[in-house]
C-alpha cells in the first residue's frame, strides 16, 4: 500500500505568478504522425510560416505488430494504428512510423539549418500494452521484469480524480511504470541525454499528471522512498551518475498535466510548464456556437501564469481519440488558431490534421508517416505567427462585440487582430489602441480605419484580418 510522502522539493522557478509584461513569442508546430524524411522535407515551409518549434510524434521504439507501420488508424488492426507509438518497448530511438535515428540526425540537421527548436513527445509513464514485446534489454536494464512496473501497475485505473489509483496505476490501462526505479531513471535519461546531444531543444511530457510529485501516495510496495522523477527529469539531482545534460532552463519543456479535480498543478508549475486544456475546451466551445457570449475566454483558467502554458485550439487527443474536436472544420480551427495566437501569453501548439481529412472522413488519406494538410503555412496562420513575433512586449486588449461573434486582439499601440467566429459577416466597431487612419490588413488586403479610437469595418465569415502600425 502506499503512504503519503512529506518531503517537498525546493522550487525551482516561480511558475505560478503572473508577470504582466511578459509576452509569449514563438509558436509550434506539431507535425503529428510526420516521419522524419517528410519533416526534413518541409522544414523550409515550416519556417516560412513562422513557427519557431515543432513537437514531433514519439521517436522511442515502439509497439510493432507486421504491418503496423502504414494506416493512422485501421478498424480491423492489422495495418497499424497511430497510438502504437504511444506504447514504449524500449528507449532507444527510432520506430516503424517516424523512421530511423539516422534519418533523425538529418531532421535535426535541417532544423537547424532553418533555426527550428525541435521538441520530442515522451512517455516515461508506461510501457506498451503486451508487457511481451517490451524488449530484453530495457527489462534488463531495470533490473527484471518484477521491477519495470509499480506494485499495482496493471491495475487499470478506475478513478482518475484518486491520486493513488492516478500516478501508481494504469492509465487508459496501460501498464504503469515504477518511475522510482533508479535503474529506470538512469535508463531513461540516457535517452533523454543522448536526444539532447542531437540538438533537441525540449519535450512535452506525455501523461505527465501520471508520474506522482511529493505530495502524492508512494508506492512503498515497490521499495520506492520518494517521489523523485521529475526531480532526476528536469536536473535537479542525478541518478547512478547520470544526470542531465543542459541547464533545465534552456530547455522548452511542458507536461500534458490535463485539468481535472485533484491535480495539483502548483506542484507540478515547480518542475515544468502546463497544458492549458480547460482552455481550449472553452475556445472549442465558442468556436461550435459561433459566440463567445457567456464565455470567459479573456482568463487562462489555470493555477499557473500564463507565460508557462502551452495551449491550443485542439490537440491530437481531442483529434484523434474521442474525435472531441474533429467535427470543427477548418476554418473555424483557423480562426481559433489566430485569436490565440494573436494573444499576449501562452505559448499555441497547431496541430497537423491528416492530409485529405474531412468532417466526414477524420483520417483522410490515412497514411502513417506523411504529411500533414496544408492548413499550418494558410495565409491567416502564417500571418499571425509572424505578428505574434512582431508584438514583443506589447501588452493585450481584447474587445469583444455584444453579439460574441467578432473579437479584436490589440497589441499595444502597434497591432491587432480581428477574428470573426461567426459563419455570418460582421460589422467591426470596437476599442482599439491603434492611431486613428486607414489600415489594410497582411492577408487580404481588406481595408479597416481607426478614428477616435474605434476600429471600424467589415469582418467575412470565419475570416481574420491582421493590421500592424
Amino acid at each position: 500500500m502506499g503512504v503519503l510522502a512529506t518531503a517537498v522539493p525546493a522550487v525551482a522557478k516561480d511558475r505560478v505568478t503572473h508577470n504582466p509584461d511578459l509576452t509569449n513569442t514563438e509558436s509550434i508546430l506539431h507535425v503529428w504522425s510526420w516521419s522524419f524524411p517528410e519533416i526534413a522535407r518541409s522544414m523550409r515551409q515550416i519556417k516560412d510560416a513562422g513557427f519557431a518549434m515543432i513537437q514531433t510524434s514519439p521517436v522511442q521504439h515502439c509497439y510493432n505488430p507486421e504491418g503496423s507501420g502504414k494506416l493512422i488508424f485501421d478498424d480491423n488492426v492489422k495495418e497499424g494504428n497511430w497510438y502504437y507509438y504511444y506504447q514504449p518497448t524500449d528507449w532507444k530511438i527510432g520506430n516503424q512510423i517516424l523512421g530511423t535515428k539516422e534519418q533523425m540526425v538529418n531532421m535535426m540537421d535541417s532544423a537547424a539549418k532553418y533555426n527550428i527548436k525541435v521538441i520530442v513527445d515522451v512517455l516515461p509513464n508506461h510501457t506498451a500494452f503486451d508487457v511481451d514485446a517490451v524488449s530484453d534489454d530495457f527489462y534488463k536494464a531495470v533490473g527484471g521484469r518484477d521491477k519495470m512496473f509499480h506494485s499495482e501497475g496493471l491495475k487499470p485505473v478506475e478513478d482518475y480524480n484518486d491520486r493513488y489509483q492516478c500516478t501508481l496505476w494504469g492509465s487508459g490501462a496501460l501498464p504503469d511504470v515504477n518511475t522510482e526505479n533508479p535503474d529506470f531513471q538512469k535508463y531513461y535519461m540516457q535517452f533523454v541525454n543522448e536526444l539532447l546531444g542531437m540538438g533537441v531543444k525540449g519535450f512535452r511530457y506525455d501523461t505527465a499528471k501520471h508520474i506522482g510529485v511529493h505530495s502524492d501516495p508512494v508506492d512503498t510496495a515497490s521499495g520506492v522512498k520518494e517521489n523523485d522523477f521529475w526531480d532526476v527529469a528536469t536536473g535537479r539531482k542525478s541518478v547512478k551518475g547520470v544526470k542531465l545534460a543542459v541547464p533545465y532552463d534552456s530547455l522548452f519543456v511542458y507536461g500534458e498535466i490535463l485539468q481535472d479535480k485533484n491535480v495539483p498543478e502548483a506542484e507540478y508549475a515547480d518542475y515544468m510548464g502546463q497544458t492549458a486544456s480547460g482552455y481550449g475546451h472553452i475556445l472549442r466551445e465558442a468556436l461550435e456556437k459561433g459566440t463567445m457570449n457567456g464565455l470567459d475566454l479573456k482568463s487562462w483558467h489555470h493555477t499557473s501564469a500564463p507565460e508557462y502554458l502551452t495551449t491550443w485550439v485542439e490537440s491530437h487527443d481531442t483529434y484523434a481519440n474521442a474525435h472531441e474536436s474533429a467535427h470543427l472544420t477548418d476554418d473555424q480551427i483557423r480562426a481559433g488558431w489566430v485569436f490565440l495566437t494573436a494573444r499576449q501569453n501562452g505559448t499555441p501548439l497547431f496541430f497537423s490534421r491528416p492530409a485529405g481529412s474531412t468532417r466526414q472522413k477524420y483520417w483522410g488519406n490515412n497514411v502513417l508517416g506523411a504529411r500533414g494538410n496544408d492548413e499550418f503555412f494558410h495565409p491567416e496562420v502564417e500571418a499571425v505567427n509572424k505578428f505574434r513575433t512582431a508584438m514583443k512586449d506589447e501588452k493585450e486588449d481584447i474587445q469583444i462585440s455584444d453579439n460574441g461573434q467578432l473579437v479584436v486582439v490589440n497589441r499595444g499601440k502597434k497591432g491587432a487582430a480581428v477574428v470573426n467566429i461567426n459563419s455570418l459577416s460582421n460589422q467591426v466597431d470596437l476599442p482599439t489602441g491603434l492611431p486613428d487612419g486607414t489600415y489594410r490588413d497582411i492577408v487580404y488586403g481588406k481595408e479597416f480605419k481607426v478614428r477616435k479610437g474605434r476600429l471600424k469595418g467589415i469582418a467575412g465569415p470565419l475570416r481574420s484580418y491582421i493590421l500592424v502600425k
